[in-house]
């Protein structure tokens, strides 16, 4: 099944622009697959970091006070 895409104006900087066309040139890939293919990244990322923090929800909290106390008494500080 084809994916239905939308057309969307971002606006780069040049040299942004010129190295990702460029990269688009060199790996036979278009510049608006390139681009979805870095937002989909990013976005995954942001899934997994979501991820990672809903798992350490219930993990008491620590003062930075109790932190820095904890380094000195292990002498990590």
């Amino acid at each position: 099944m084809a994916t239905a895409t939308r057309r969307a104006t971002i606006y780069l900087d040049p040299d942004l622009r010129k190295a990702l066309r460029l990269k688009a040139v060199e790996t036979s890939v278009s510049v608006s697959e390139l681009v979805n293919n870095a937002v989909r990244e990013a976005i995954a990322e942001d899934a997994v970091d979501i991820a990672a923090f809903e798992e350490r929800a219930r993990e008491p909290l620590v003062s930075y006070d109790e932190m820095v106390k904890r380094l000195k008494k292990d002498g990590r500080i």
